[in-house]
């Protein structure tokens, strides 16, 4: 924003905000010391010596005690307070006797040679006076002792508990600034701030930079919300046939997909008050924050209106409730409940229009989606081939690129990505090119860059024996030819034996066909290509290994989601238990008949298609071992390298051209891991 300044680190903070270790005094950026610790550390200080617990107390002795040690002229004087307790104070010349040398090192506070060395108990005043009589009559050669008498104060007891209280509530103060409360010397606020908003409000007079321009690949998105920028804009335009401004929107959508970005672009376009806060800012482990700071939030806003008011990841305090075993959250319900209230209650106002995203719309209160609070959702959905191009675009824009890419292709092989991968995808790409010394960007920097984001790093210096080694490449060989000869096997686009990430020896990309629907044949073949590895394994060695773990992961889920979910087994019928399994966390929504039945139907699903696939190996083995000897010579290799060694794939592929215009689906990567 143009109006902010910028700390010493050259980071934009807001002008009511401090650079990062400067307190609201320090204007120079120097070190200043904290008020709190100074105020701190002189109360302890003046604890340690004022403290009745940290004094040093004499030891306590008997009338007869003190009787004695007045006979051996070892008492200087006495000392009664409040006519009950009696201090006695030791002679110079006494100690220095070889029994009292102790007293130097118990005394923790008083010194020995100062005292009260000894107390000791009396009933009066009167009383002690008469025992002191009687005792100059039995001993007159004793010398005078010196008798003082004074009233108990209780001062220092006071201080104590003075003192206690403080450290007390500095304590506290200090838990709740670190809690974000706010507290003494935090910004603009003490501990009455718990139950403030945290909300950052950009004001109209603040320009932000992004605007619906900035946001590619999601032309439906923003036509929505243009639409609600307008609204606050120029109301009279819709209100004037009698419509009403929507009181909310609901951004859905996969983690990445942009709904952070469309409410920045909100922000920049509107031009009107734009309040931002996160879910979990509500949250607080004291009773009663949550709902306060909803209120404060609120009233800003009203005052404000009129404004939009935009709330990331709601699931934080929009969770369904009720839905588990634990009677639930009291603070969050009842953050829920008050934010509830404020949007469509009787308090509610027009002109604030709020705005919220999340990637769990399963998991709110439907309370919260019904019309008159959140009027719209609007789903954000992966980006297709032409959205993707369009990011891709607006990406390069910033990297200089050389002439060889082409964001089309790049777009191609990328299905379903999200923009935030393919933001990662071009800023790996121009680290690529630096580490590699060149002065442009190229397409292999990007194809590189896709590998790392799908494998991970390639781990060059990961010794494989050359028997694993083998093993690797027929496992990859068998995921590559099943797929070459499968009709509804995904596209291949490379093979590699080259160790990547954490666990991947090896791994086999495709290029899924971007479409809505998958047939069951569809997924049968994808299930055997899946599969491939494995029974390539058992086709050559005769024997199978931990590399298959991922790939047994992934047909496991299919299958039960073929049977249990789309209704693709006869057995079984056509019955779907989605909706009932999501919505049980504790038990299965069917009998134990029928999940015996899924299990055993599941079972028979995988391994008709692991048949299948050794099969079809056994028929192809002279290619699987042309294929599967390449790979260890060359250890990558692409679609043209298999159409040379394998002949052209006997079925039509899909080209993609720029007309496509389909959801994109989730990216298929084989990688071979070890458990």
């Amino acid at each position: 924003m143009e109006n902010n300044e910028k700390d010493k680190n050259n980071k934009p903070f807001y002008r009511d905000q401090k650079p990062r270790g400067m307190s609201n005094s320090d204007d120079d950026g120097g070190f200043k010391f904290n008020f709190v610790w100074i105020i701190l550390l002189v109360v302890v200080i003046f604890g340690l010596f004022n403290l009745p617990l940290f004094q040093h107390r004499a030891e306590e002795i008997s009338m007869t005690d003190l009787r004695q040690k007045m006979i051996d002229h070892e008492v200087k004087a006495i000392e009664i307070e409040g006519g009950k307790e009696g201090l006695v104070f030791l002679d110079s010349t006494a100690l220095t006797l070889p029994k009292y040398k102790s007293l130097a090192k118990n005394n923790l506070f008083n010194s020995a040679n100062i005292g009260p060395h000894y107390v000791f108990t009396v009933a009066s005043n009167d009383k002690f006076d008469e025992f002191m009589t009687s005792f100059y009559k039995e001993h007159p050669d004793v010398k005078e002792i010196s008798v003082y008498y004074k009233e108990k104060s209780d001062y220092n007891g006071i201080i104590g508990w003075v003192i206690v209280i403080g450290l007390s509530f500095l304590f506290w103060m200090f838990m709740l600034r670190r809690m974000g409360g706010g507290g003494m010397g935090g910004p603009g606020g003490n501990i009455f701030n718990i139950g403030k908003s945290k909300a950052i409000l950009f004001d109209k007079d603040e320009k932000i930079k992004i605007t619906f321009d900035d946001v590619a690949g999601l032309d439906e998105a923003k036509e929505e919300v243009q639409e609600i920028v307008e609204f606050l804009k120029n109301p009279k335009k819709y209100t004037v046939l009698g419509g009403k401004i929507p009181k909310g929107a609901l951004l859905i959508g996969p983690p990445g997909t942009g709904k952070t970005l469309i409410a920045k672009a909100m922000a920049g376009e509107a031009q009107v008050p734009f309040f931002s806060i996160s879910g979990s800012d509500f949250v607080e482990m004291f009773v009663g924050v949550g709902a306060s700071r909803v209120r404060d939030l609120f009233r800003q806003a009203r005052d404000k209106a009129p404004c939009i008011i935009f709330i990331d990841e709601i699931d934080a305090i929009g969770r369904a409730r009720g839905k588990t075993l634990v009677q639930g959250n009291d603070e969050r319900e009842s953050t829920l409940n008050q934010l509830l209230v404020e949007m469509d209650g009787f308090s509610g106002e027009k002109g604030v229009i709020i705005v919220a995203a999340t990637n769990r719309p399963d998991v709110l209160d439907q309370a919260l989606l019904r019309p008159g609070r959140f009027d719209r959702q609007i789903s954000i959905d992966r980006p297709d081939l032409k959205g993707r191009e369009q990011i891709f675009k607006t990406h390069l824009n910033t990297i200089k690129i050389s002439k060889t890419v082409d964001p089309l292709k790049l777009a191609a092989q990328t299905p379903g990505f999200v923009g935030a991968d393919i933001a990662n995808i071009c800023n790996e790409a121009a680290l690529i090119a630096a580490r590699k010394e060149k002065t442009e960007v190229e397409f292999d920097d990007f194809n590189d860059a896709i590998d790392r984001v799908i494998g991970g790093l390639e781990k060059k210096n990961k010794i494989i024996q050359p028997e694993e080694k083998k093993i690797i490449a027929y496992h990859e060989a068998g995921h590559a030819l099943c797929g070459w000869f499968l009709e509804y096997a995904h596209p291949l686009v490379k093979v590699s034996i080259v160790p990547r990430g954490v666990a991947a020896l090896g791994y086999a990309q495709y290029l899924p066909k971007e479409k809505y629907l998958e047939t069951t044949e569809e997924m049968k073949d994808r299930m055997c290509m899946t599969m491939g590895g494995r029974a390539a394994e058992r086709v050559v060695f005769d024997r199978i290994s931990t590399g298959a773990m991922s790939d047994l992961d992934v047909v496991t889920k299919m299958a039960y989601a073929a049977i249990a979910y789309y209704g693709m087994n006869e057995k079984v019928g056509n019955i779907s238990f989605y909706d009932m399994v999501n919505n049980s966390t504790f038990s299965r929504p069917y009998s134990e008949e029928t999940a015996r039945m899924i299990d055993e139907e599941a079972r028979k699903f995988i391994d008709e298609q692991y048949v299948r696939a050794q099969a079809l190996l056994r028929d192809k083995r002279a290619l699987l071992d042309v294929l599967a000897n390449e790979l260890l010579t060359k250890e990558v290799i692409f679609k043209d390298d298999l159409e040379r060694l394998l002949g052209k794939r006997p079925f039509d592929e899909q080209e993609v051209t720029e007309s496509e215009n389909t959801t994109g689906t989730t990216g298929n990567t084989d990688a071979t891991a070890n458990e």
